[in-house]
């Protein structure tokens, strides 16, 4: 059954459904990965998400599918193997975006190569069958080979070891098609706006079309509540007295210029003034450094980075680079937030577990929230196991751990511009040769072409600029100034595909300069346009 990411069909189906098995509330990666599961099963499934796909956490994540050293070094091994289990599940069901990625503990005492090194060990035993490869103790000189810009001075070698790296929009991506084409219907920018109840239980939603106004009544016999950052702005439709169940922080990220690492491994820094690991990793031809962990007081739509996490980060990253980055160097920035579930007697929140939590109401109002990009798929098999238990729906076994997503392909050439779109290269190849021009670069700092804007419209649901510069390319995370040059290029393409006039390209072009120049350091280089 193939049901496509089609906004138009998706929005006849909502009216033409007289009730639904599961609704999801929320398109991040928790909520689209139980729309998946839901759908597989052959549920009746209906997601809503308020903006775009991914549009929080879910596409601003470090970019890597792991089990998390730094948990094990907390001792939550539970959580460490259940991740790490997952995370080859995932890397064998997506490969088109994702990937095995070497990391290199550097170190500066010898002791550091024993402790890192059993450590890391253990790391491998946990993954079992399904690890990427065993880690091992680096030479000096052969650390440097591989860590070229790596300081040098007082350095003993190293400690390797393997993990995943991903495109996490991407992956959404990928989750939300295979959603639709196991029959599943998704919509993004409608807004589940209250609960309807009856007798003191949940049976369904109202939403707008944020879009059009135009506004609907949704029955179902489940609702789940994956709203992620959002989740308890979601209970309080329900409980409006409810508490606050979340202890948020955010991560902050720069993108730098791809020289600034050399090699093709990333660096692990295991222990930074925070607490946290520090990553220095390769992705999409350049270097991010992240992330930070800060406490805020309540969830944003566009989360900002502040000083203290610019100059943490680039003083950091110093310590250990022959090339110290500045802030002049930095690309782009990009921040998530943490829904980190609260904890009794946990102070600060990089000692809050990262384990996901199920909840039920009262009223049957099914929550998840918690975990990580990683575990997603483990999260939507139990919460879609919570939902058929208060829908009183026959159970049905879940297909997902073996399940390739949509796009499935083993990329026979890594290097190629297209590789992350899998098996839809041929389709996206045919829109690039639709029309003269659709091939040239969209920009030239960036590895993308004006006809996957056409793509993204047609076949990935992109109704904003945003949602293509930020999410169906990563345009905005890789050159901030570039993408924001692009803007105009994609509004005239998108507005050509959606049927919308000069005066929405304008708006649309202006809203997406604004939300570029906020991910580009101020004083940086030059003035932003």
């Amino acid at each position: 059954m193939t049901g496509g990411l089609d906004r138009a069909a998706g929005l006849e189906r909502l009216a033409e459904t007289p009730e639904w098995d599961i609704l999801v509330i929320g398109g991040g990666a928790t909520g689209l990965g139980t729309a998946l599961d839901a759908a597989a099963r052959g549920y009746r499934t209906l997601l809503l998400e308020a903006h775009d796909f991914a549009k929080g956490t879910s596409s601003r994540s470090t970019k890597l599918v792991h089990g998390g050293v730094r948990y094990l070094a907390q001792g939550n091994i539970h959580l460490v193997r259940h991740a790490l289990h997952e995370r080859g599940r995932l890397l064998a069901n997506a490969p088109q975006v994702t990937r095995r990625q070497g990391f290199i503990v550097p170190c500066y005492r010898w002791w550091d190569m024993l402790f890192y090194g059993a450590g890391l060990l253990a790391y491998d035993l946990l993954a079992g069958r399904l690890g990427l490869g065993r880690s091992r103790l680096l030479s000096r000189a052969r650390t440097l080979a591989r860590l070229p810009m790596v300081k040098p001075d007082g350095l003993r070698g190293g400690v390797l070891y393997y993990d995943g790296q991903f495109d996490d929009a991407r992956l959404a991506l990928s989750i939300a098609a295979s959603a639709a084409d196991h029959g599943a219907t998704l919509l993004n920018h409608v807004r589940v706006t209250g609960l309807v109840k009856r007798d003191g239980k949940v049976t369904g939603a109202t939403a707008q079309d944020m879009e059009t106004g135009t506004t609907h009544r949704i029955a179902a016999r489940a609702v789940v509540n994956a709203a992620g950052i959002f989740m308890d702005e979601v209970r309080r439709m329900d409980q409006p007295d409810m508490a606050d169940g979340l202890s948020l922080s955010q991560g902050v990220h720069l993108v730098l210029d791809r020289s600034f690492l050399g090699g093709d491994d990333a660096i692990m820094i295991p222990r930074t003034a925070d607490g946290r690991v520090l990553f220095v990793l390769p992705w999409l031809d350049r270097t991010v450094v992240g992330t930070t962990d800060t406490p805020i007081p309540a969830p944003s739509l566009e989360p900002h980075a502040l000083e203290s996490e610019i100059a943490f980060l680039l003083s950091h990253a110093a310590q250990y680079l022959t090339r110290p980055p500045t802030r002049a160097d930095v690309l782009a920035t990009f921040t998530g937030i943490r829904p980190l579930v609260k904890a009794k007697g946990v102070s600060g929140t990089s000692a809050v577990p990262r384990d996901h939590v199920l909840m039920r109401s009262d009223s049957g109002l099914v929550t998840i929230t918690g975990g990580k990009w990683t575990t997603y798929r483990e999260m939507a098999e139990q919460t879609v196991d919570a939902a058929v238990a208060v829908a009183g729906l026959a159970r049905r076994p879940c297909p997902t751990r073996d399940l390739r997503l949509h796009g499935w392909a083993q990329p026979a050439d890594p290097a190629d511009p297209l590789a992350a779109h899998g098996s839809d290269a041929p389709l996206v190849r045919a829109v690039l040769a639709e029309r003269p021009g659709w091939d040239a670069p969209l920009h030239p700092r960036l590895p993308y072409r004006l006809g996957e804007v056409v793509f993204a419209a047609r076949h990935q649901m992109a109704r904003t600029v945003e949602d293509v510069l930020a999410r169906r390319t990563r345009a905005l995370l890789l050159d901030a100034r570039a993408a924001a040059d692009a803007a105009p290029a994609v509004a005239t393409l998108l507005a050509a595909e959606l049927g919308r006039d000069a005066a929405w390209e304008a708006a649309q072009v202006e809203q997406f300069r604004e939300l570029a120049a906020a991910s580009v350091l101020q004083g940086a280089v030059r003035e932003f346009p």
